[in-house]
């Protein structure tokens, strides 16, 4: 699923996947979220609302660039290094085509539908 996304008021190239809990993201778009830190690994932020996950992939661990949703918080992860190992409770959405340093450095995320 294409989308538009930009990062401090910067684009970036950016996809979702096909997953449940990605198509629900979608149907919150535009999306501007407020970033902050965490643990050094992720900038995160809270949509308005819990995503649904049912029939969820996988888990799979996250890689740098990887937009993730961690399910017991209801928050959206951006990781900059290699996350941790894989966890059903985290969800690989989509991914992000930025480096590590620009992911780090993100206050600010904008997740719009593309035209």
């Amino acid at each position: 699923m294409d989308i538009r996304l930009t990062l401090d008021g910067r684009p970036v190239g950016a996809t979702l996947n096909d997953s449940p809990a990605a198509r629900d993201l979608a149907t919150l778009l535009p999306l501007t979220l407020d970033l902050k830190d965490f643990h050094g690994t992720e900038r995160i932020g809270y949509p308005p609302r819990k995503l649904d996950t049912s029939d969820a992939p996988e888990p799979a661990a996250p890689m740098v660039g990887d937009v993730a949703y961690y399910a017991p918080w209801g928050n959206l992860a951006l990781f900059h290094p290699d996350g941790p190992s894989a966890s059903a409770d985290l969800l690989i959405l989509g991914h992000i085509d930025a480096d590590s340093e620009r992911l780090a450095g993100a206050d600010r995320i904008t997740i719009e539908p593309a035209s």
